[in-house]
């Protein structure tokens, strides 16, 4: 077993270091990469040395107004507390233990407190005290974390900088400078990269006020494939295959499959999918679906339609709901089902095969999307077979096992939950 050593808070801030990153490879303009930083704050977590235990239960990273709470997801027990100002985003860091956050210093890398370890025909279970490890890859503004072929990727919408790590690197709970690499895009803007098994990355291209490309860059800094008919591109999903991935545009996403991009035809001249949920064992993406392009001063469009993309012919199909969602509605089981939770409180499963809802479960009050996307809502994660549903207006996480549509438990949270993401130690993202 690997024994973290001991560091006092004090030793840890004495030790933080800047740790400047070459870039890895030049733009498609020929402009290098800017620096990126990572260094420890100070409110960093001593190691400690973990202790065995028979098992470990999925927990759930939750955030609310001051803070971020760590809750045991079998009985709702709050494993820590951790005092944190500021809106902070979540993102699952692919390696079943730690997070992402996105917060005013960057990413700043949480750790769950859950360690598994393979032992021949059997696991080995440990915990620690969950808390930050002091490492954070320094943003401007820090948007897009995507896990991919063993790696992650982070996206500085502020710079324009994307910055890559094995995710095997996390293990210790630091980034040092030699597992870090970066490069720049032309401008900075709201991007996305998803890192390749081939050692390629697809990577938006764009500025602030207009974005319409994705293109392969590859290892040494060469663009392979390219789209420039996605409008507005925003969000991505992987599927089963290898280097399958969609993203979202304004007039029909676009698939690269095979090397290449294909667009995906839409009857309408504005479609807009800018949140895509992917799985690893399906060819489906599940996205979201407008069709009313934004107007200054006008209501924000509340669909009540799903879309689902075949990654293997570049199609899409539509799933009526018959009630309205949001970008947190979504996520995907075990088995590919798609989840989406709407306004009405159900929580719809789908067979993306079929596109039919085949199971609706009565989980929230009805509720409505707020003016303010980061006001507190209804927030969807799945792991695995379950489904983790937040309900801010009674302080609630109920959990529905997707496979059969049953709500299991509905926990009582200390706290109005915003942000939440749920790491099973078990399942590597």
């Amino acid at each position: 077993m690997r024994t973290l050593p001991k560091l006092s808070a004090l030793t840890l801030a004495a030790a933080a270091l800047t740790m400047a990153l070459a870039a890895c490879g030049s733009s498609s303009a020929g402009g290098s990469g800017s620096p990126t930083t990572a260094q420890a704050p100070t409110e960093a977590t001593p190691s400690e040395k973990p202790v065995e235990v028979s098992d470990v239960d999925p927990r759930a990273a939750i955030t609310y107004d001051g803070g971020i709470q760590i809750v045991d997801t079998s009985d709702g027990s709050v494993v820590a507390d951790i005092e944190k100002e500021g809106f902070l985003r979540l993102n699952p860091a692919g390696d079943g233990r730690h997070v992402l956050v996105s917060s005013s210093a960057g990413f700043e890398v949480l750790d769950l407190g859950m360690i598994v370890k393979p032992h021949g025909d059997h696991n080995h279970y440990y915990t620690t005290t969950p808390g930050l490890t002091g490492a954070v890859i320094e943003a401007e503004t820090p948007g897009h974390v995507v896990t991919h072929a063993g790696k992650t990727a982070v996206f500085d919408d502020g710079t324009g900088t994307v910055t890559i790590f094995d995710t095997s690197a996390l293990e210790d709970g630091q980034l040092s400078p030699d597992e870090l690499t970066s490069f720049q895009t032309n401008d900075p803007h709201h991007g996305v990269a998803v890192p390749l098994a081939g050692g390629s990355v697809l990577v938006t291209e764009g500025t602030e006020d207009e974005r319409h490309t994705v293109h392969e860059r590859k290892a040494d800094g060469s663009i392979g494939a390219e789209s420039t008919d996605c409008p507005g591109v925003h969000g991505e999903a992987t599927a089963q295959g290898e280097d399958v991935v969609s993203f979202g545009c304004t007039n029909g996403s676009v698939v690269f499959r095979d090397g290449q991009f294909h667009k995906v035809p839409v009857p309408e001249t504005y479609q807009r999918s800018g949140n895509q949920f992917g799985s690893p064992d399906s060819p489906y993406v599940l996205t979201d679906y407008k069709t009313v392009e934004p107007v200054d001063g006008a209501e924000p469009e509340h669909p009540t339609k799903v879309g689902i993309i075949n990654t293997t012919d570049a199609t899409t199909t539509t799933v009526e709901l018959g009630s309205a969602y949001w970008f947190r509605s979504f996520g995907r089981g075990a088995a590919g089902e798609g989840v989406v939770l709407t306004y009405d409180g159900k929580l719809n499963i789908l067979d993306p095969a079929s596109a039919k809802v085949t199971k609706q479960v009565d989980v929230v009050s009805p509720w409505t999307e707020k003016e303010n996307w980061q006001e507190p809502g209804p927030n969807v994660k799945t792991a695995g077979d379950f489904a983790y549903v937040t309900d801010p207006a009674t302080q609630k996480l109920h959990l529905v096992q997707i496979s059969t549509g049953e709500l299991l438990s509905s926990l009582d949270l200390s706290v109005v939950p915003n942000e939440m993401t749920v790491i099973d130690a078990e399942l590597k993202h």
